[in-house]
């Protein structure tokens, strides 16, 4: 009889304490917590080898290979920006988004482009094959070497992963697939997390980049247990602007490249079109001269993004006036507004404050500071900023200006789409003069307010005194 490893059991673990018992109860007799036992498949050890000893290998760090990474292409510019160059063969990553953003037709384009030079399997286990290919005929995708595969036993998909090793997988979605081994329904969370684990293992012993479709939550987490982002190399979110035509591509981990980029696209009758220039939508497009609108430059990864900022401030009628914000951290804001009261002598502590990123933005650097308050200046005097002014910079609590990384490329860029001032910290001017663009230095708040209050018009509907 042969003496190999034995056929994986079902176990339930208790997340609390890790007691392991043979069957489910209601309270773990480990730590005597409730509802903690979760089932998992375990595997005992071969008999002809000493407990936990493998075949694994001890190197010293100075012997491991520093060679660059190849990346495969998505054909996809923009979605190549937010992976960090392409994909990482022997990776694994989750693209997660709302029903409807576009997860399967952004990965069915990339996988008929990729697969032109390099085989991709594309496991669908929630649409049929006939639907993924009218799609692809709605899209005018090449689909002849593209392998398609209806299925949602993960044991079936690794098999022919091990048969054909494609140098691409890409599974939709994780939650619809379930491991025979393990006695629960597929979206569990234990099927989730073992189907999630045996495709990364796979990924790294055949090298294949292996993409998974994730559901998310209503509060636009990804759905499945925790531990899923910590068995991927990459988690993407797909998610669509205040326009309903615009997708962005955000990374919220990635090994292998920056968390901070982002793609644009925009949805078609055609599927996902590149937006090679995304500071052009996040614009205004209105003519009139709003207060409490202004233009910053956000740095998105290795790119300048102009954005537009909007703030609305109001009496409050409340004891404990608001504090709402949309894309930016509320406690920042916070900060800021008592920064303006301190050293610029403005107080809006019996004002509502609510504050907007136009376009579905998050602002994750300290550089839009200065537009956040000018902002809030502009809408407290009802007074408009100038649509030709855009501002960056620092705000620090003794209320000076600092200045910020990459300043120079922003203030050009800027330049690019036609401003004509610039409010930016005076250690990001540059030395010599820009075409066409006015720069207003500033080493504190207090200079950036004296130089807005002269600038600011005012509206037909301005009411404040």
């Amino acid at each position: 009889m042969a003496t190999g490893a034995k056929k994986p059991k079902t176990v339930f673990r208790c997340s609390d304490c890790d007691t392991d018992h043979n069957k489910w109860s209601g309270q773990c007799s480990g730590c005597g917590a409730w509802n903690t036992l979760e089932q998992q498949v375990s595997v005992a050890p071969s008999r002809n080898t000493p407990a936990g000893i493998g075949n694994s290998k001890v190197t010293t760090l100075d012997k491991v290979s520093t060679k660059r990474i190849a990346r495969l292409s998505t054909g996809l510019v923009e979605f190549d920006r937010v992976l960090g160059g392409g994909l990482v063969p022997g990776s694994t990553l989750v693209l997660g988004g709302f029903p409807g953003a576009g997860k399967s037709t952004l990965l069915l384009q990339s996988a008929c482009k990729i697969a032109e030079t390099n085989p991709v399997l594309y496991v669908s286990g929630e649409e049929s094959l006939e639907q993924i290919a009218d799609r692809a005929h709605r899209l005018q995708l090449q689909t002849d070497k593209l392998q398609v595969l209806a299925e949602t036993d993960i044991s079936a998909i690794t098999a022919i992963m091990e048969r054909d090793r494609p140098a691409v997988v890409i599974v939709d979605s994780i939650q619809v697939m379930h491991h025979p081994d393990i006695d629960s329904l597929a979206g569990n969370t234990t099927q989730v997390r073992e189907c999630a684990n045996l495709l990364s293992r796979f990924a790294k012993r055949l090298n294949s980049a292996v993409i998974m479709v994730g559901h998310i939550t209503k509060s636009e987490n990804l759905a499945g247990p925790m531990t899923l982002n910590h068995l991927v190399d990459a988690t993407m979110m797909l998610s669509s602007t205040d326009d309903a035509r615009y997708r962005i591509v955000r990374s919220d981990k990635n090994r292998f490249g920056s968390v901070a980029e982002i793609g644009v696209f925009a949805m078609t009758g055609a599927g996902m079109k590149e937006v090679r220039n995304p500071s052009a939508i996040f614009l205004s497009k209105s003519n009139k001269e709003l207060p409490g609108s202004i233009i910053t430059v956000l740095w998105e990864g290795s790119r300048p993004l102009l954005v537009e900022l909007q703030a609305l401030v109001d009496q409050s009628a409340l004891g404990n006036p608001r504090r709402v914000t949309v894309g930016i951290d509320n406690t920042r804001v916070a900060m800021l507004l008592a920064v303006l009261n301190r050293h610029g002598g403005i107080a809006v502590h019996d004002q509502d404050v609510y504050v907007n990123v136009v376009g579905g933005i998050r602002v994750s650097e300290p550089s839009a500071d200065l537009a956040i308050l000018l902002s809030v200046l502009s809408s407290l005097r009802d007074r408009a900023i100038p649509p030709d002014i855009f501002a960056f910079g620092e705000i620090g609590l003794s209320g000076e200006v600092r200045p910020c990384a990459n300043g120079q490329e922003r203030i050009r860029e800027a330049a690019k789409h036609g401003f004509k001032t610039a409010i930016v910290p005076a250690a990001n001017a540059p030395k010599g003069s820009i075409p066409g663009l006015k720069l207003i230095p500033v080493h504190s708040l207090q200079e950036a307010l004296d130089w807005a209050l002269e600038s600011l018009r005012p509206t037909s509907s301005s009411h404040r005194e």
